[in-house]
């Protein structure tokens, strides 16, 4: 085949496995053959409609084999794929498209009325929507995805795509301006599944729960798309039920599952939790923070270990990852670098750090992009040192090379001339019983610049105090680390991806006097990638 990229995957799979489940969803099942034929179809369909290599094609909606099929049928034809992350505002949408050039979007009907308004004064030329029943209607100005596919010639399309050619630009969320594209290769996306196929022992025999969103990329990097390129069966769900999720797992024998700290802690949490066989899964990926010890435990006296690991959008994302066998000896680590990745941590200067030293954590792969979409000035002060990316994530390592996240640059609070890097606090705090999520942000002050303060969700039945986090805390961190107040809010905003998202949080709740809010004050709403 001329294409070596993503989009020769489902031909490849064709011929080895055609018969076998690629996609359950819905609890219907989709065959390698049959998924193969709708890319086809759908690749035919977008080239009809004037769809070239390197055009933009956007999708924007939830878990869905019209993600998948998407994805694959843009990269037969060596066009870039976009998904939209649909928790943004329209503004947001509308930005996406027109950075990005976009000619086609595929949207969800659910996400319709934003899909028509946020593709007008942009490129997009054509729109296809992916409807719920066939009773319901088609939008204004749109063709019906499953007639599209429908009417289609189901022929193989084979042109040349190379490993270094673009396959996809991802929108990184914008703390600061606004979002940039990450543009990712076919070699990026490919090395980056190789990786997690070597680290996580994935088999052909896997059974993946998705329950996390696919416009995130930890959750197509570090578990669709190598599931797929492996010949697995990946179990697509729209989002996350705890107890749904847990049904599944019993139902179709899950062996592996990803997700944040907050997903498994939910699922341990429900009332099904007992009762439900867990007995296939051997393989939990962990990511976006520490795991909380009661949560590891919790599925330790089940037989089960986690595999953290650590990565962003710019590296594919796995940048490093843990051994399960060895979470416990190395409590907080994010694990050794990815096996064709290499991690250092250097300072501003460009100098190796010795162990325990922090500084920048940077990383150097095939699975590391080159550049930002259109972003020159952002490209050139990401990468140091002949390729090395610029994480923007402060660490260390130990002697025997384990990475250890301290913060993000940008969330170190300075005290009095102290830096405070608030995970250090935050991975104590979140082991006092009752506590179920943290996040510790700077507030001014007068005398010290900056002092913490803890932001914190509650579990029912428990009160938390500041006089029992600073008792917590007292004699495990310096004095200077213990946060000085301490609010209590319903929930934490955070990213589709899990994390807390700081930049929120800091404004909302950075009163320097008091807190001045009620102690079950919600958090603002989340809306970030």
């Amino acid at each position: 085949m001329d294409n070596q990229g993503v989009g020769s995957w489902m031909q490849r799979r064709r011929h080895k496995s055609a018969t076998k489940t690629a996609l359950i969803f819905c609890d219907s099942a989709i065959s390698y053959g049959e998924l193969a034929e709708r890319v086809d179809r759908l690749a035919n369909a977008l080239r009809s409609r004037g769809v070239q290599r390197g055009d933009r094609v956007a999708y924007l909606g939830e878990n869905h084999p019209s993600f998948l099929e998407t994805f694959f049928a843009v990269g037969t034809l060596g066009a870039i794929f976009v998904p939209l992350n649909t928790r943004l505002a329209l503004p947001e949408i509308q930005f996406a498209l027109q950075d990005s050039g976009s000619v086609a979007l595929i949207n969800a009907e659910n996400l319709e009325g934003l899909a028509r308004t946020g593709s007008t004064d942009t490129d997009v030329r054509h729109r296809f929507v992916v409807r719920d029943t066939e009773s319901s209607p088609t939008g204004k100005g749109a063709e019906d995805y499953s007639e599209v596919l429908a009417t289609a010639s189901a022929d193989r399309i084979d042109i040349q795509v190379a490993l270094d050619d673009t396959a996809m630009i991802l929108y990184t969320s914008g703390t600061t301006g606004r979002p940039k594209g990450a543009v990712l290769t076919h070699g990026n996306i490919t090395w980056n599944s190789y990786n997690v196929l070597v680290d996580y022992d994935v088999l052909s025999t896997d059974v993946v729960l998705v329950i996390s969103p696919m416009f995130h990329v930890a959750s197509l990097g570090m578990a669709v798309l190598p599931v797929l390129l492996k010949g697995g069966t990946v179990l697509l769900e729209p989002g996350f039920v705890p107890g749904r999720a847990l049904s599944l797992i019993e139902i179709y024998r899950a062996t592996m599952i990803g997700g944040v700290p907050t997903t498994y802690q939910m699922l341990a949490g429900h009332e099904a939790w007992a009762s439900t066989d867990i007995s296939s899964l051997n393989k939990l990926t962990c990511g976006g923070s520490a795991v909380p010890v009661r949560v590891m435990e919790a599925y330790e006296n089940r037989g089960l270990s986690f595999s953290g690991g650590y990565g962003m959008t710019e590296t594919a994302p796995g940048a490093t990852s843990m051994q399960p066998d060895r979470s416990r000896e190395k409590m907080g680590s994010v694990g050794l670098p990815h096996f064709f990745t290499d991690v250092r941590i250097a300072d501003p200067l460009g100098t190796i750090q010795e162990p325990h030293a922090i500084g920048e954590i940077q990383v150097k792969g095939p699975n590391v992009i080159r550049e930002y979409w259109c972003r020159p000035e952002s490209t050139e002060s990401s990468f140091v040192d002949g390729g090395w990316f610029r994480s923007g994530d402060m660490g260390h390592k130990d002697e025997e090379g384990f990475v250890y996240v301290s913060d993000r640059l940008k969330d170190m609070i300075i005290s009095g001339g102290e830096n405070i890097y608030p995970a250090e606090v935050e991975q104590i705090i979140i082991e006092l019983e009752g506590v179920s999520g943290v996040a510790v942000i700077g507030i001014p002050d007068e005398k010290w610049g900056e002092v913490p303060r803890a932001v914190v969700t509650v579990r029912d039945g428990f009160t938390i105090t500041e006089d029992d986090v600073r008792a917590h805390l007292d004699g495990r961190v310096a004095r200077y680390k213990i946060p000085k107040s301490l609010v209590v809010v319903e929930e934490l905003p955070r990213t589709a991806s899990g994390k807390i998202r700081k930049a929120a949080l800091r404004g909302s709740y950075t009163e320097s006097k008091g807190t001045g809010l009620h102690p079950t004050s919600r958090a603002v709403e989340d809306d970030g990638s």
